[in-house]
C-alpha cells in the first residue's frame, strides 16, 4: 500500500510540475534535475542534446558551424546517443567539419559508455603506446593486465630527474592477501601500518593528503563504514529509490542538498568564526533574512535569535549528540530557517508520527534517512570532499596518486556486472556469463579485468592490491597463475 501511495505522491508531484512549467522562461545547467526553477540535470542533457541533433537538420548545421572542430575526451564512456548524434554531423558535413574521439577501449567502466569507436571510411586511427604516468614495476602489470584484452603493450613509463639526467622509475608493485572476516576494517588499517614500516614512508597513513595515497574501494559502503556514515549510505542506497542511491554518489540527492548546500557550511563557517560567510550563506538561504520579510522587524534582535539558532544546529551535529537527521530537519523548519524542497513537509510529518523506537522504514528510503544520526553527516560530507583517502575504483578514471591500494573484496556484492573472484578464476561463473563469453558479448570477466587495469594504472610510484578471500591459499594460487605481478611480491598476510 505505502508503494503505492508514493506511486500517486509522484504521479501529483510530477502533475504540478506540467502546471507550472510554462511560466519558466529559460533552462539552465545545473547538478540535478529542477524543472520549476529551470535547471535541467546531467541525465536531461544527455537526453535532449542527441534528440535535438538527430531530428533538427537546423541544429546539425548550428553545431558543425560553430563549432567546426569537436573533440571527446573519455569516448569509450561517452553516451552512445551521442557518439551517434555527433557522427551524422561529420556524416553531412564532409569537408568543413573534424570530430575526433580520444579514447581507450580498455579503460571502459560503465554500462552504458560506446567503447570502441568503429572507424569509418575516410576516417584515421591513431595510436598512443607511450605511457607517461606509471612506473616501470606498475607498466608491466597494467601491460599485462592488457594482453588478455587488445593486447597493446604500451612504452616508455614514468621518468623523473635526478641530477640533471632523466631516468626510468622502477616504483613498486605488490599483492597483499587477507582473510574475509569480521576484522576487515582493522586489518586494512594494518596493512597501512606494514607498508609504512616496510618502505620507511609515513605516507601510507596519509589521510588528507589527495595526491600521496588512495584507497580504492569497489562500493562506498565500504568508505561509508570506514568514516562512520554506514547508516546514511544504507538508507539512501539499499531498497531505495534510482534517484536517491545515485543522488548520494556525489551529493544530489534531494535530501542531502539542504545540507551539503548550506547547513554544513554554515556551521563550519560559525565554528572557524567566518561571520561573513555566515553571513553570505543566511542572505542567501534564511527567508527570515529576505528584504521583503525585514519589514518592521527588530533587526538586531534577529540576528541575535539567529546566533542562538545556529549554536543550537551546532550542537544537534556535535560528537557527542544522539539527533537524528529528522529533528535538524524539523527544527529548520519550524525556525524557517531555510527554504525546503516541498517533499519535506510530509517528510517531517512522516517522521514525527513513525516509531523512533527501531527504524521502521523498509520502503521508504527518505524516511530512513531521517532517522539517521544527523552525526554522519559530518563523515559522508569527508568523503564527498576527498577529505579521505577513500575513493571508489569508478570514481577516478583520469586521476594519478602517488601511492594506490586496490581494496578488492567481492563480499558487499553490491556493484552489478562486476566480479573480482570470477575475474582471478575462484568463484564459478554462471550460465549467463558463460553465455556472454561464448557469443563474444561483453562479460563479467571483460568489465571488471577493465576496472582493475584502470585502478592499477592510477599509481605514480607504488601500487598494493589488497585482496580480502576465503581461501587466502586458492586466491594467492590464482594470482600467481595470472602472471601480472612477479611472484615474490604476492604475500599471504594471516
Amino acid at each position: 500500500m505505502r508503494t503505492k501511495e508514493r506511486a500517486r505522491e509522484e504521479i501529483d508531484r510530477h502533475r504540478r510540475q506540467l502546471q507550472q512549467i510554462d511560466r519558466v522562461k529559460n533552462f539552465r545547467y545545473g547538478t540535478g534535475s529542477d524543472y520549476n526553477n529551470g535547471v535541467l540535470g546531467h541525465n536531461d542533457i544527455l537526453r535532449i542534446g542527441p534528440s535535438f541533433i538527430h531530428e533538427q537538420a537546423l541544429m546539425r548545421r548550428i553545431v558543425s558551424q560553430r563549432y567546426p572542430v569537436i573533440f571527446v575526451d573519455e569516448s569509450q564512456d561517452t553516451d552512445p546517443d551521442f557518439v551517434a548524434a555527433l557522427r551524422t554531423v561529420a556524416n553531412e558535413t564532409e569537408n568543413a567539419f573534424c570530430v575526433g574521439f580520444f579514447g581507450d577501449p580498455v579503460q571502459k567502466i560503465y554500462m552504458q559508455g560506446a567503447g570502441p569507436i568503429p572507424i569509418e571510411e575516410g576516417w584515421q586511427k591513431l595510436e598512443k603506446p607511450e605511457n607517461f604516468r606509471c612506473p616501470q614495476k606498475v607498466l608491466s602489470v597494467i601491460n599485462r593486465i592488457r594482453a588478455e584484452d587488445d593486447g597493446l603493450q604500451q612504452t616508455r613509463g614514468r621518468y623523473e630527474d635526478r641530477n640533471g639526467a632523466s631516468v626510468p622509475v622502477e616504483g613498486t608493485a605488490r599483492v597483499l592477501i587477507m582473510p574475509d572476516d569480521e576484522r576487515r576494517p582493522e586489518r586494512l588499517e594494518e596493512v597501512r601500518q606494514w607498508l609504512a614500516e616496510q618502505d620507511g614512508d609515513e605516507n601510507w597513513l596519509a589521510e588528507e593528503d589527495e595526491e600521496a595515497l588512495r584507497l580504492l574501494v569497489l562500493v562506498h559502503r565500504v568508505a561509508a563504514d570506514r568514516l562512520g556514515f554506514s547508516n546514511l549510505y544504507s538508507a539512501l542506497n539499499d531498497k531505495s529509490t534510482e534517484s536517491l542511491s545515485s543522488g548520494i554518489t556525489d551529493g544530489t540527492a534531494w535530501v542531502l542538498r539542504p545540507f551539503l548546500q548550506f547547513l554544513l557550511p554554515l556551521l563550519i563557517g560559525h565554528t572557524e568564526g567566518r561571520s561573513f560567510d555566515v553571513m553570505r550563506l543566511l542572505r542567501k538561504h534564511c527567508p527570515r533574512l529576505q528584504e521583503e520579510n525585514l519589514v518592521g522587524e527588530n533587526i538586531a534582535q534577529l540576528l541575535r535569535t539567529l546566533q542562538e539558532e545556529i549554536a543550537t544546529l551546532d550542537g544537534m551535529l556535535a560528537e557527542d549528540a544522539e539527533t537524528t537527521i529528522g529533528e535538524v530537519v524539523a527544527f529548520i523548519r519550524d525556525r524557517r530557517f531555510l527554504v525546503l524542497d516541498e517533499r519535506f513537509q510530509g517528510l517531517v510529518d512522516e517522521y514525527l508520527d513513525a516509531d523512533q523506537v527501531t527504524i521502521a522504514a523498509p520502503e521508504n528510503a527518505a524516511l530512513r534517512f531521517m532517522q539517521c544520526r544527523a552525526l554522519e553527516l559530518w563523515g559522508y560530507r569527508r568523503y564527498l570532499e576527498k577529505l579521505s583517502p577513500f575513493a571508489t575504483q569508478q570514481g577516478i578514471k583520469g586521476a594519478e596518486f602517488d601511492k594506490v591500494l586496490v581494496v578488492v573484496d567481492d563480499k558487499e556484492r553490491q556493484l552489478p556486472g562486476f566480479s573480482y573472484g570470477k575475474y582471478f578464476g575462484v568463484t564459478p561463473l554462471s550460465d549467463k556469463d558463460q553465455e556472454n563469453i561464448n557469443a563474444g558479448k561483453d562479460s563479467v570477466i571483460g568489465r571488471t579485468r577493465r576496472l582493475f587495469y584502470v585502478c592499477c594504472s592510477r599509481a605514480l610510484t607504488d601500487l598494493v592490491v589488497a585482496i580480502f578471500t576465503d581461501d587466502t591459499q586458492r586466491m594467492h594460487q590464482a594470482v600467481l597463475e595470472k602472471g601480472f605481478f612477479e611472484p615474490e611480491y604476492v604475500v599471504i598476510i594471516q
